[in-house]
């Protein structure tokens, strides 16, 4: 029998409002692709002098332009799968060091002063992000770009091994300001020894990635000459003003399941309904019983509480299909059918003659979602299985970048109504990770809205089906600090490939992105002459 754990690592970052378990923080970004493992990779020295691309080095001249270039296959194999040994602390005479991986594409390289085409890599492995940034592989060759998708450190094959610590002590380097000195020191690297000192550097990312992309400009701007950030929640910590909105996530999510964005009329009211169904059989014992069968539960629920606490895990299953809402079938959360959160609102269509009816679309509505393959037999609830990514992003979320995302009122969207508690969220910090939650930090460091207004060179996209979308930047705030709203997008749509069912939006959007990149890029090459 096949089960599948109901928090699972592609669930969104909607949590239990009662229950506020350590992911209630742990999944403050849970945008993290199916892990990916390439088991015929093989480690590259640490130092090296001159990048390879197919027994070609990197300075030879470009390669002849196909009239369309195919991006089928394995992508892994078209780059170089290299390690730097990184400093493990920046800031202080700390003399660690660790290894840090990276991959290189370089087929359409213009040497030596081509762009450099630079993924911030976040709470994923790099392979996750090389095979589905489709931005970059589909300009590398108009533009003769080097691609270069760096891995973020503790993540993917760049954990540092820190000798005779605990593995809670060795995450004392773990922050985004450590990261982006890695991305600084990387670039650094590879325009020594590739003598490409006057390449462009344009940096690309989502989510996280879109943050850190957004920030490695404003914080590098000597390294990085412009970025792409897209869906990136820069605006979501306490310290803005205008304040942070921390209802946003829901009411976008809930949005999404209504006529308005193309959803079923009876989704929303249905999906309301049905937690007052699992509320009320959850009161009794015969109820739980019931409700086990209705949901496809592996064990019986204990208690009321904890068959609420099961619908607030399955309502959170909403989330994902609002990210990952895109016009296509994809692979990018899990296996999802074109316009996800339409087909699973499909399912509660109908104004069903009984409760039980009602519990049988429901369960169909978020198995769109948690069982893709049809394979699951039942859902294991109390499954603690730790997810990796979502524990270290927990670390991250408590000792700086803690997000205030998750009130819900129950009327403007149709989650159970809750308040983000801090305190409790800074005691579980502690308790879990011996780390001080730091809910200024963020601002602090990066400057929230009036960072945002003295940057340049930043490009910040974001989808109106996009949860995240609440917490980024919708208005233009100059010439170059430019924002793109693209009308029916998930969560960095833009970022991906190119598909015939793309809106004309996201079209739109890439090519506004183009153009911004064209006019960074120029300004850089006549600023050095």
């Amino acid at each position: 029998m096949e089960s599948a754990p109901l928090m699972s690592p592609l669930m969104s970052s909607r949590q239990s409002s009662s229950k506020k378990s350590t992911k209630a923080i742990a999944a403050v970004l849970a945008t993290v692709a199916g892990a990916l493992v390439y088991v015929g990779s093989t480690a590259r020295p640490a130092a090296v002098v001159t990048e390879t691309f197919s027994g070609e080095t990197m300075s030879m001249s470009h390669k002849q332009k196909l009239p369309k270039e195919s991006f089928d296959g394995d992508l892994r194999l078209r780059c170089n799968e290299t390690y730097i040994t990184q400093t493990l602390d920046h800031f202080t005479a700390h003399f660690g060091t660790y290894e840090q991986r990276y991959f290189t594409c370089g087929e359409h390289w213009k040497s030596p002063d081509g762009p450099i085409f630079f993924y911030t890599g976040h709470e994923s492995d790099a392979e996750n992000f090389l095979k589905a940034t489709g931005l970059m592989w589909e300009n590398a060759a108009e533009f003769g770009a080097l691609l270069v998708f760096a891995e973020h450190r503790y993540f993917g094959k760049s954990f540092p091994k820190i000798a005779n610590a605990s593995y809670i002590e060795s995450l004392r380097f773990l922050s985004s300001e450590q990261a982006l000195a890695d991305y600084a020191v990387l670039i650094k690297h590879l325009k020594t020894t590739l003598h490409a000192e006057k390449s462009p550097v344009i940096s690309f990312g989502g989510s996280y990635a879109g943050m850190l992309a957004a920030w490695f400009r404003m914080k590098y701007p000597f390294v990085v000459d412009g970025a792409i950030s897209s869906s990136a929640p820069l605006l979501a910590f306490h310290g803005q003003d205008p304040p942070v909105d921390p209802e946003a996530f829901s009411r976008i999510t809930t949005f999404v399941g209504t006529a308005a964005a193309g959803s079923a009329a009876n989704c929303v009211p249905n999906i309301r309904k049905a937690q007052q169904v699992i509320s009320d059989w959850g009161a009794t014992a015969q109820g739980r019983q019931n409700l086990t069968t209705a949901l496809g539960l592996c064990t019986v629920p204990p208690s009321q509480e904890v068959a609420l606490e099961i619908a607030d895990s399955l309502v959170g299953t909403y989330t994902e299909l609002a990210e990952g809402n895109y016009p296509w079938p994809s692979d990018y959360f899990s296996d999802l059918p074109a316009f996800p959160y339409r087909a699973a609102c499909d399912h509660l269509k109908d104004e069903f003659e009984s409760d039980a009816a009602l519990l049988a679309g429901f369960r169909a509505s978020v198995g769109v979602a948690t069982n893709s393959s049809g394979k699951v037999t039942c859902v294991d609830w109390n499954s603690t299985s730790p997810i990796e990514s979502e524990n270290l992003w927990s670390y991250l979320a408590c000792s700086e970048l803690y997000m205030v995302i998750s009130d819900q009122d129950g009327v403007r969207d149709f989650f159970r109504p809750s308040k983000q508690n801090q305190t409790a969220d800074a005691e579980r910090c502690l308790a879990k990770w011996g780390v001080e939650l730091r809910p200024l930090w963020a601002n602090t460091v990066y400057g929230g809205w009036a960072g945002i207004r003295a940057a340049s060179n930043i490009v910040f996209s974001n989808g109106n089906f996009d949860p995240w979308g609440g917490y980024g930047v919708w208005e233009s705030q100059s010439d170059s600090v430019i924002a793109i709203p693209i009308d029916q997008g998930g969560h960095h749509l833009d970022l991906m490939f190119s598909n015939e069912a793309d809106p004309q939006s996201v079209r739109d959007a890439r090519e506004q992105e183009k153009h911004e990149i064209r006019k960074w890029i120029r300004n850089k090459h006549k600023a050095q002459h």
